[in-house]
């Protein structure tokens, strides 16, 4: 949800700030712009639409300052328009902003009335003028900055540099992420992720809300909003920046299919014990829990429903299923005996987040499922599973859903394990699968060019339909999302059994059906639904284990057979694949889709 960088350094401001922001466009791509010090006078260059216009813009352009600010934004207040973009100005002051501020109309009018007048219709500009306003007062930017914090209602993260003030930038996290690189000879970042200077330095510190960085040519301070200095951890980041670059793929999100039985061993390496059958997860869990409850997001949320079926099948748990949006806001009903898992890949999700408070207030135990070490909820939750997927560029979710899920049959067999519901025969088959997993996903991924011609004969279809019964309903959930995200073609995920209860309604020769139907126990039912489909002279895209000759289709894709537990998995990547190629064909931007963030850190 947009995406912040800031620097301090003798690199040069302008290529260094610019090359950050190229690693965070996934982050928002509607507008861009940088502000720098030249000849000791500030200047901002901003441009509507990606970055690449930015760059044409600031081509010739020269910074002898060491200090610089930038931004690349998704619009939320205010239309894309290079008047709406980062960074906005008032008086000495510039300010980029991650974020909403929530009476930002209120603060607007108090300042109309004394008299100031605004450019932009961004909650921003009104951000940058509070500040300004109380700065000319005080004459302190620290002062002014932690006043103004105190009157500003939201969620964000800003950056600000003032002409009086040249030798630095302030830095405050309130809700949405901001993190420190600490590079060599007192070169310091500020960014809205890491990606943005991995290249440069992979030491880091996190920001924790109402904290203040203040990076200069003269180091680095951090405080807290007492206004008292605090020392932060700094972490080594374990992957590199070579793992964010596309590595010859023509795209992120392609790459990042292929990544997924790297991803997944990842996830499981150091944590099963086959010999023994054991799972070892370093989490902390309580002895009793009379029930579990999953929030989530979007991708994160039909992670949470494969696993539903996953512990209540080997926990013997009564779990409940929640999009963080709705359970944060319906007073739920929660016991000190109730485990609250929070997945989210970026561990930055404000609903989930807010959900991951909510639950904790009424004294549940908070587990987070997260991909970003150090990130919000997981220094939130009482405990944290780390998914290892690596840096996720493409805005559309691969291989993080599929570790999700990996890390929820990892936790569902722990439970098992503790509850005595899996014996140690049934944990060691299990885990056996499970370590072959990636291998049978390579095998999906070899039949690529398979779902690329099957792209060819299907992108000019204006509606799609996805059915799957059981743990398959998810999975149908997932693949009409992606579908829809970046091809922008209507598509909707059902259960396979709800069919008649409505969509059958809309099928035609016009709108094909994805059917997703491995040979488990309720695959006969799913023959039969598909037998409905046709019946109505619906175009079925069958996914299946085994095509047998009775079943007659239009087109049909053959998964490797794997446990009933490991079937969302791979059942997902040939439908990530058809997503992505029939985005492709249609000429989508497919990493970065109009309308959509990689993060989604405001409600």
């Amino acid at each position: 949800m947009c995406g912040i960088i800031g620097y301090v350094g003798t690199r040069g401001v302008i290529e260094t700030a610019v090359d950050s922001l190229s690693r965070l466009e996934y982050r928002g791509y509607d507008s861009a712009g940088l502000a720098y010090f030249s000849n000791g006078k500030l200047t901002i260059t901003r441009s509507m639409g990606k970055l690449s216009f930015l760059k044409d813009r600031l081509k010739g352009e020269q910074s002898n300052g060491q200090v610089g600010i930038g931004h690349t934004r998704w619009a939320t207040h205010g239309r894309p328009s290079e008047t709406n973009a980062h960074p906005h100005r008032s008086g000495s002051l510039v300010l980029v902003h991650n974020g909403i501020i929530e009476n930002y109309l209120a603060i607007k009018k108090t300042l109309q009335d004394k008299g100031r007048t605004f450019t932009s219709e961004t909650d921003t500009e009104v951000f940058a003028q509070l500040i300004d306003d109380l700065y000319q007062k005080t004459s302190n930017l620290q002062e002014a900055i932690f006043e103004a914090m105190t009157v500003v209602r939201g969620s964000y993260a800003i950056c600000v540099m003032s002409e009086t003030e040249p030798n630095q930038i302030i830095a405050v996290r309130s809700g949405c992420p901001l993190v420190i690189g600490i590079g060599e000879d007192k070169e310091l970042f500020v960014a809205s992720d890491i990606p943005a200077f991995l290249p440069y330095t992979r030491e880091v510190i996190y920001l924790d809300n109402g904290e203040m960085a203040i990076l200069s040519t003269h180091g680095l301070e951090i405080k807290n909003l007492s206004n008292v200095r605090v020392e932060k951890p700094v972490t080594t980041v374990l992957w590199d920046a070579t793992m964010a670059q596309k590595g010859g793929y023509r795209h992120f999100m392609l790459k990042e299919i292929h990544e997924q039985p790297r991803a997944i061993t990842d996830t499981i390496r150091g944590r099963v014990n086959a010999e023994s059958g054991s799972i070892y997860l370093d989490v902390a869990l309580p002895e009793k829990i009379a029930r579990v409850v999953i929030i989530a997001c979007g991708t994160s949320w039909h992670a949470g429903l494969v696993g539903k079926f996953l512990m209540e099948a080997m926990a013997k748990l009564p779990v409940e299923v929640d999009i963080a949006s709705e359970f944060r806001y319906r007073d739920p009903y929660l016991t000190k005996d109730d485990l609250v898992i929070a997945i989210s890949q970026s561990g930055e999700t404000a609903d989930t987040l807010a959900g991951v408070r909510e639950a904790k207030d009424k004294g549940a135990y908070t587990l987070a499922i997260c991909n970003v070490v150090g990130s919000s909820i997981s220094r939130e939750a009482n405990a944290v599973l780390y998914t290892h997927a690596g840096p996720e560029i493409s805005v559309a979710s691969t291989k993080a859903f599929t570790t999700q899920i990996t890390g929820l049959i990892l936790l569902a067999m722990h439970l098992g394990e503790k509850r005595g519901t899996l014996s140690v025969s049934a944990r060691q088959e299990m885990i056996h699968q499970l370590i072959h997993l990636p291998q049978q996903i390579e095998e999906v991924l070899q039949g690529a060019e398979k779902i690329e011609a099957l792209a060819k004969r299907s992108f000019k279809y204006q509606d799609f339909l996805y059915l799957g019964r059981g743990i398959q309903y998810p999975v149908a959930l997932e693949g009409a999302l992606k579908l829809k995200e970046i091809s922008y073609i209507h598509a909707e995920g059902y259960p396979a059994g709800e069919m008649k209860h409505g969509p059958i309604a809309l099928i035609d020769e016009n709108m094909p059906v994805v059917l997703l139907a491995p040979t488990d126990h309720v695959y006969e039912k799913v023959i039969s639904n598909m037998m409905e489909v046709k019946a109505r002279g619906g175009k079925i895209l069958l996914f299946t284990d085994e095509l047998s000759a009775e079943v007659v289709v239009d087109e049909s894709f053959i998964i490797p057979k794997v446990a009933f537990f490991l079937s969302p998995i791979i059942a997902t990547i040939p439908l990530q694949l058809l997503a992505y190629y029939i985005a492709v064909q249609k000429g989508s931007d497919v990493d970065q889709p109009r309308n959509l963030a990689k993060a989604v850190t405001v409600e």
